[in-house]
């Protein structure tokens, strides 16, 4: 599948800035983006010269004029309000900053600029009080992924896909999906990792096509059986608790709140234009509140593990019990016939001796562990 189609100053404004710290192996960048090194270097440089500031849209209005008035000031803000209806006081202040707008206001002046023009109340300031959050240190640590609850278009139902990196909040995936299965979620992740590279760890929650809290193969479903096969971990939240994805609820509304409230669609290709331009503007434009008024993109930084194009074989220990569950996931282990998740039938297992107690055991799936199991529990055992 080839990447998504956003327009073309989109994707190159995207490959500069993860480009251009310094110790990115950009080489290997270019490579996952399609772009011939000498391309690369040639945009480099001309970021170098100009800055952030020659990527990022601008209002139209020159950066540096010895002439503003205080009208101009309130222009400014009003505009940016205007094409941004859910940024508050501190977001616009921001955001003219890093344009190169001088004499910004204070953000609490830009709110009170806000309200004379009737674009803002006091209920939408205390619905938008900022709180703290645990962050991983480092990007691709974490990465959390969910679909946003569904909605109709004349055309059929659409499922919004997003997944965001925990420390930087920088959004790896936001797509129109017709459904929620392996087959529609697959091709999108794959796009991502040959971008982005693989993350250490990936928190679902526990629907589809995640896992199933009330089946016995919760956690194991044909998508984090490949996601394992990767190399990558997969953990899921508890029932009940979606909060454990916390980041990526709190980013189904901003986009709720910013591209979906109030609008309707024709189909999912319209769906799909709203939401390219909108994740220009989240990742690179839109100053966020938790990472204290930067972009996601300033803190985020490509993976280095690359995506295999080919799936690495499964090698276990040399002291681990490797057996393979049959048709519908059952096993026999020492004389226990095991229920296995149905999505690892024909894959093969590890039963992995627990050192400090005496027939339990922990069983795995390549890194994964998976089961926890107590021989000396056994009624039919002597």
């Amino acid at each position: 599948m080839p990447w998504q189609a956003r327009d073309t100053v989109s994707l190159r404004r995207e490959f500069i800035e993860l480009a251009a710290p310094e110790g990115v192996n950009r080489r290997e960048l270019c490579r996952r983006f399609g772009v011939s090194p000498k391309t690369a270097y040639k945009w480099l440089a001309r970021f170098h010269e100009q800055g952030g500031v020659a990527l990022a849209d601008r209002l139209r209005r020159p950066h540096h004029s010895p002439a503003r008035t205080e009208e101009s000031i309130e222009t400014w803000v009003v505009e940016l309000r205007r094409a941004h209806p859910a940024w508050g006081g501190r977001k616009i202040a921001r955001r003219l900053t890093d344009l190169g707008y001088q004499d910004v206001p204070a953000p609490s002046t830009v709110t009170d600029i806000l309200r004379r023009h009737g674009l803002i109340d006091d209920a939408a300031s205390t619905q938008s009080t900022p709180w703290k959050r645990f962050e991983h240190a480092e990007p691709n640590q974490l990465w959390q992924i969910d679909f946003k609850g569904y909605f109709d278009t004349p055309a059929g139902r659409c499922h919004p896909l997003t997944m965001l990196d925990d420390h930087s909040r920088f959004n790896l995936v936001l797509n129109a999906c017709a459904a929620t299965d392996y087959r529609a979620v697959q091709p999108w992740l794959t796009v991502a990792f040959r971008h982005y590279g693989l993350p250490v760890r990936i928190n679902a929650d526990n629907g589809a096509p995640w896992g199933s809290p009330r089946a016995h193969e919760h956690g194991i479903s044909p998508l984090t059986v490949w996601l394992i096969r990767l190399g990558i971990r997969v953990s899921h939240s508890h029932p009940g608790h979606p909060q454990t994805n916390g980041k990526d609820e709190r980013f189904h509304r901003s986009l709720k709140a910013e591209v979906l409230a109030g609008r309707s669609f024709a189909d999912l290709p319209a769906v799909q234009t709203a939401f390219d331009h909108w994740r220009t503007v989240y990742n690179h434009e839109r100053p966020h509140e938790a990472l204290g008024l930067a972009t996601p993109v300033s803190r985020y930084r490509v993976s280095p593990r690359p995506f295999p194009e080919v799936l690495a074989p499964i090698e276990y220990g040399p002291h681990d019990e490797v057996l393979t569950p049959s048709w519908h996931g059952w096993l026999s282990f020492r004389g226990r016939k095991l229920k296995m998740p149905k999505a690892l039938q024909h894959q093969p297992v590890a039963f992995r001796p627990c050192t400090a107690e005496d027939g339990v055991f922990d069983v795995y799936f390549c890194h994964q562990r998976i089961l926890h199991i107590d021989l000396r529990d056994d009624p039919t055992k002597e």
